[in-house]
């Protein structure tokens, strides 16, 4: 009978060891590429850019994780009001949500900044404004210690106000009683054109406008489409102000429980499809607007010199409502700044 030595035994127990453990750290690894990650994206509307902007992003994720990320996409707040979409999010119930940034203003008062009333001169301005590095380390670095990542933003398009009566000239504001984004600017804004501001989600909006309660609601015209808004208030007043930005928020609980590899993908996918929305949702805007008349709607705008009074009525809104809120304000001043120096698009 032989006998093994001390040493021996030592080595043998060793090399037993190590590849014990190269067999779980090979297994392990390849158990967390084999599993999948449900991704449910929610968002408020229906057929209009972000929706589009959704529906993009799921393809690229899947596409760019081989599969080892399932998205579902669910617009028109299938699961749930504006608010409980958000809390889905930072709790980890929801992966994603895609929502007008005001609407996170509960989470951090400055996410409002960025549709301050005056700030936009267009889409293709707003479009500038979101892509400006500054702008976008403020915004998406915001709810980080709330549950959120912020992964991309983008300008779907001006806003506009569906009335049950026609807003033709900037009197007809007075005594109105207009739906509004949970935004402090945004109230202060109607409040000066004389009008009552009431916040309200959207899928509040349509009820309230056939019942009575408000009599217009401010979103974009492509909202008003989709959800065939012409029955219960048929005229909108294109006033082009503020600007629907949307942020597209991860939930920080499910994006630090991927491997780094899938959290490349979600933020490479995010940016790159936020931007390559841009064209479609300016196509989308100018058929949603001939599909509003089509559908028996009608179109109006203010008279020029009552346009730019009402600009000269709400521009200074942003700043004179952040003056007592300082961390409110430097944001503001950071968005202002970029508005600014984006005014004119790049010569080629």
């Amino acid at each position: 009978m032989r006998c093994i030595g001390a040493g021996s035994a030592i080595r043998a127990a060793s090399v037993v060891a190590a590849s014990a453990l190269l067999m779980t750290l090979v297994f392990g690894t390849a158990r967390a590429e084999d599993k999948t990650y449900v991704m449910k994206i929610t968002l408020p509307t229906l057929n209009d850019s972000p929706h589009l902007l959704a529906k993009n992003f799921a393809a690229a994720v899947e596409r760019d994780s081989g599969g080892r990320i399932k998205a579902e996409v669910y617009p028109a707040s299938q699961l749930g009001s504006i608010p409980r979409q958000i809390e889905g999010v930072q709790f980890g119930a929801l992966q994603v949500a895609i929502i007008p940034s005001e609407f996170f203003s509960g989470v951090d008062e400055r996410f409002e900044v960025i549709a301050a009333p005056g700030m936009v001169d267009s889409l293709e301005h707003g479009q500038r404004i979101a892509a400006d590095p500054a702008v976008l380390k403020l915004m998406l670095g915001l709810g980080a210690d709330k549950g959120l990542h912020g992964a991309g933003m983008f300008i779907a398009e001006p806003d506009t106000i569906a009335t049950k009566t026609p807003i033709t000239h900037l009197a007809d504001f007075q005594g109105k009683k207009i739906r509004i984004f949970a935004s402090e600017f945004e109230s202060a804004a109607f409040k000066r054109l004389g009008a009552t501001p009431v916040a309200m989600t959207l899928a509040d909006v349509l009820p309230a406008l056939q019942q009575g309660t408000i009599d217009g609601a401010m979103a974009g015209t492509p909202v008003f489409t989709a959800f065939h808004y012409q029955d219960a208030a048929k005229y909108i007043t294109e006033t082009n102000q503020p600007s629907i930005f949307l942020v597209l928020e991860v939930s920080k609980k499910w994006y630090e429980s991927l491997p780094d590899d899938l959290q490349h993908v979600i933020d490479k996918d995010a940016a790159v499809e936020t931007v390559a929305i841009n064209p479609a949702a300016a196509d989308l805007l100018n058929r949603a607007r001939a599909a509003w008349v089509s559908g028996g709607g009608e179109l109006n705008s203010l008279p020029p010199d009552e346009q730019a009074a009402m600009i000269r009525t709400i521009a200074s809104v942003g700043g004179d409502v952040s003056k007592s809120k300082p961390a409110v304000h430097d944001a503001y001043e950071i968005v202002a700044a970029a508005a600014k120096r984006t005014r004119q698009a790049p010569t080629q």
